[in-house]
């Protein structure tokens, strides 16, 4: 079993040992993870990204993320929402992009269910954000293998997105998102990032 804790960077500074293994982990990392999020914008394109990551390495969503950007007209889901047949061969043809039909359409899909919830008055960031756990609630990881793969919280989430007819964000992605989105800190006890 690896140490999975935290070690110095290439710069000295003591990180999650799990970013150590790519520049663009590191700076994923430093920039990104586990920072409270609540652009409108950024939320849906890191629930796209995550669902788009089951099953794949997260560093291949992070190299194609540019890519993603631009297939998905910057993350407007407007204009995702109104994507049809059309769009959707376009995007499989995509070499920029993971091209798996099922999540292009459950991306399109999201950004329908994202777009009924502001119809409705509602926003994306106040629904993930009703699953955050309490700040403070359970003590910093020592060890990733402290670090669950989901919990109450993300299944929680996981149902109601389902309900509201979200796709591909069952309760692993879900925990995956609320890490990224910051709804939760899992940097570990002694990364500098914490």
């Amino acid at each position: 079993m690896t140490e999975m804790g935290v070690e110095a960077g290439p710069d000295g500074l003591r990180r999650c040992w799990w970013c150590l293994g790519a520049p663009e982990y590191v700076d994923y990392h430093d920039r990104v993870w586990g920072r409270p999020m609540h652009d409108e914008r950024e939320l849906f394109e890191m629930l796209v990204l995550e669902s788009f990551q089951s099953g794949l390495s997260w560093l291949t969503i992070l190299r194609k993320r540019e890519g993603f950007r631009r297939a998905f007209a910057g993350w407007d889901v407007e204009r995702i929402a109104r994507y049809g047949e059309r769009d959707v061969a376009r995007l499989v043809a995509d070499v920029s992009i993971v091209r798996h039909r099922a999540k292009i359409e459950a991306a399109i899909a999201n950004a329908v269910a994202t777009r009924e919830l502001h119809a409705g008055g509602e926003t994306l960031d106040a629904l993930l954000w009703s699953f955050a756990p309490e700040p403070g609630s359970a003590p910093a990881p020592v060890s990733g293998h402290e670090i669950p793969a989901k919990t109450p919280e993300s299944q929680s989430m996981a149902r109601e997105l389902k309900r509201r007819g979200f796709r591909f964000v069952g309760p692993t992605t879900a925990y995956a998102l609320m890490q990224a989105a910051g709804l939760v800190n899992d940097h570990l006890e002694g990364c500098e990032l914490r």
